[in-house]
């Protein structure tokens, strides 16, 4: 009987995925590549290994698992984004019918996934460039899902995919059309730069209480405890706690991991996009910088010997650090949201930021109570900071955001990225910046002009300064 749907790729998320879709009722045909002595009879092994893959295929010839399947053809690829998705898409287009539907659920660039898109309709084949968040649990249980390209390729494919999606609170597949093109894989990079901001925060909060206010990890662990009680509970609060619970020998296990963090790419795409854009991310640039810094642990070893480097003990108010924490995320979220609003009018892709918001709130691994407050607010001022309710509970933490950053700068404690949420509030709630000093100093060396207050959208203007 031919399969709905082929996966090709049983990497830790191919695996989870496969399960999943087999629970689904889904009816599965996998393929994986034969490299003698390493990779060898994989899915076969595979299928075997789990009770509830009975009945799904495995492949090592890809002509065979490409006809096992039902027209129009699914192909849901799941393997390392970069040179083997395209040398995969070629191998697959002398051997699908036009119709037929190619899926990639990796991490791959947005431009990329165009261009792929392009060149497969050329050919008369379909194409999703999806995001899928959640992790190896998350694609086992139900992952956020988040799928761009052409609707009628996503008719295709829309029933699998929501029925493997995790569920929102009203019952809601996490899952859902975001736009065409890459407009999937660039919502899913810019989920993944929101998320090195949110970590990098939970991270120099236990800087500060573990070096600069003196406490141990398991005090920090409580104190997170006692914030998923409240407006601040995220499923990346949750794992930090078992994160700082976890001994090894009776010693934290955070206190022997050594502090060089690694990424995989979507931090600096996300950068990169919102340069190109011409649209501020603050923290989601300095979480990724925090990371490129600790990477250099011999030069910080090396410092740490030329310099003074002891922390000045102060004591942190814990209520305003949960402020201070508040605001910072709102502002990091508002900035990831502007620049996917960027890019969908720059593209043209029509994004529904509330649907994405709705995605994003369970099975993603930013999903939080602040993402289920963002689903109904953005239905109501797309403008995450302009919304009352957050003017309001910014209003009322600014003060503590800023004494948290003082006292981090004076007891010597470096908080990056918490530092860059202030920043970049300080500067949007100022109707006037020093922009007009660099304008002046743009004009005198390169006669680049300006625009005057008096007349805004008149005519630029040059001057002879000297």
């Amino acid at each position: 009987m031919k399969k709905q749907l082929g996966l090709i790729g049983l990497g830790v998320m191919g695996k989870s995925l496969a399960r999943n879709f087999a629970d689904k009722q889904v009816s599965l045909s996998l393929y994986n590549r034969y490299v003698k002595d390493s990779e060898e009879g994989v899915a076969r092994k595979f299928i075997n290994a789990y009770s509830d893959l009975t009945g799904v295929e495995g492949h090592e010839n890809l002509e065979e698992f490409v006809q096992s399947l039902k027209t129009p053809r699914t192909v849901f690829l799941m393997i390392s984004a970069g040179s083997a998705v395209d040398s995969t898409i070629d191998s697959l287009i002398p051997i699908l019918d036009k119709g037929d539907l190619i899926i990639d659920g990796g991490n791959s660039h947005y431009k990329l996934t165009q261009k792929r898109n392009d060149k497969l309709s050329e050919h008369g084949i379909y194409f999703i460039g999806t995001g899928v968040s959640g992790g190896e649990e998350g694609a086992l249980k139900g992952p956020s899902i988040m799928p761009g390209g052409e609707p009628e390729a996503y008719a295709i494919c829309k029933d699998a995919l929501e029925s493997i999606a995790a569920k929102d609170k009203d019952g809601g597949a996490c899952c859902g059309y975001i736009g065409r093109g890459g407009a999937g894989h660039f919502v899913k990079m810019v989920h993944n730069g929101i998320e090195y901001a949110e970590m990098q925060f939970l991270a120099e909060i236990y800087g500060l209480l573990r070096y600069t206010a003196g406490y141990d990890s398991t005090f920090v662990a409580d104190l997170f405890e006692s914030w998923t009680k409240t407006d601040l509970n995220s499923y990346l609060l949750e794992i930090t706690i078992e994160v700082l619970r976890k001994k090894e020998d009776d010693i934290h296990l955070v206190d022997i991991i050594l502090d060089k963090a690694g990424n995989k790419g979507t931090g600096s795409w996300t950068t990169i996009a919102a340069c190109e854009l011409g649209v501020p991310v603050n923290t989601l640039t300095a979480a990724l910088f925090a990371r490129y810094q600790s990477a250099f642990k011999d030069e910080r070893t090396a410092a740490d010997k030329l310099y003074a480097t002891s922390i000045n003990k102060k004591d942190i108010d814990l209520t305003s650090l949960a402020e201070a924490y508040t605001v910072a995320r709102i502002i990091n979220h508002h900035q990831g949201l502007q620049l996917i609003y960027a890019a969908s009018d720059t593209y043209e892709w029509n994004i529904d930021m509330p649907e994405v918001a709705r995605i994003w709130t369970n099975g993603c691994i930013i999903r939080s109570e602040l993402m289920e407050d963002m689903k109904v607010k953005l239905k109501e001022e797309p403008t995450l900071l302009n919304h009352d309710t957050y003017v309001n509970i910014v209003n009322k933490g600014l003060d503590s955001l800023r004494g948290i950053c003082a006292q981090s700068i004076l007891s010597g404690s470096a908080i990056p990225c918490i530092n860059s949420a202030l920043t970049y509030m300080e500067t949007y709630k100022n109707e006037q910046s020093t922009a007009n000093i660099i304008q002046g100093q743009r004009d005198y060396f390169g006669a680049h002009r300006y625009l005057r207050k008096d007349d805004p959208s008149g005519p630029s203007h040059h001057t002879i300064w000297n």
